[in-house]
């Protein structure tokens, strides 16, 4: 078990899932850490047992670091580190922020891939630990937001403020959904979107939807509000990857 014991003053986190190996979550070899917990229950989400706050396990930032120096070489020789997604991450603040501070006295690279959901008065005090921020837009608009999230947009625009205050890099990442996400006209506003609100932004990532997680829908007892929609096409996210956002 990753169970620790604490006192009342270690964070403890909330984890559905830690990887090693992972090439796809920021560069070179990463550990990827899947917080539990989002409020956010997204169209096309293929982690749905995320959501729920009161799964997982608990883990101390001691049981976490011990666990990542033991990937420090692969680190190292590859430009990789850690990489906190969920979920939401940006929901358990004292742990992110305790476990950042400890990777930068190790020397791991931080990545957080998040929607900027939170509290904003936290985002500043964490992004000074992050190296890299993995921002997932859900959609250009509020209504749009809505739509996609079940939420309002005006905690992001507040994580997308601090971002820009930061200066930190980012890369922004886009899921393409037929009929939602994949017109030449989204893409249009994608682009000027990102330059007004994410001008930090190395490189954008185009995202093919997919059905890949959709048992999992059906092991939780949950509908997928996107079950008539195909996957996406892998050729046509490429095209459009490399027409809009390729140099």
């Amino acid at each position: 078990s990753g169970i620790a014991s604490s006192t009342p003053w270690t964070p403890m986190l909330k984890l559905s899932n830690l990887i090693t190996d992972s090439i796809v979550d920021g560069p070179g070899i990463r550990a990827t850490v899947f917080c539990q917990g989002c409020p956010h229950h997204c169209e096309g989400c293929h982690n749905p047992e995320t959501w729920c706050a009161t799964g997982g396990e608990l883990y101390s930032v001691d049981t976490v670091i011990k666990k990542l120096e033991r990937f420090k070489p692969y680190f190292e020789r590859s430009g990789g580190g850690v990489t906190f997604s969920g979920g939401e991450p940006l929901l358990q603040p004292d742990f992110l922020l305790e476990l950042f501070s400890r990777c930068k006295e190790e020397g791991i690279h931080t990545c957080l891939d998040t929607a900027g959901f939170g509290d904003p008065a936290r985002f500043p005090a964490i992004l000074e630990k992050t190296d890299l921020v993995l921002y997932d837009v859900k959609a250009l608009s509020a209504e749009g937001y809505l739509a996609m999230t079940g939420k309002g947009i005006a905690v992001t625009e507040a994580f997308q403020d601090a971002l820009r205050q930061s200066g930190k890099p980012a890369v922004v990442r886009q899921v393409v959904i037929p009929g939602i996400s994949d017109s030449e006209e989204y893409m249009l506003s994608l682009q000027q979107y990102i330059k007004t609100n994410i001008p930090t932004a190395q490189r954008v990532e185009l995202l093919p939807y997919h059905k890949a997680g959709i048992h999992k829908y059906t092991a939780l007892g949950l509908s997928d509000p996107l079950c008539h929609v195909p996957q996406m096409d892998k050729e046509e996210t490429r095209r459009l990857q490399a027409t809009y956002f390729d140099d």
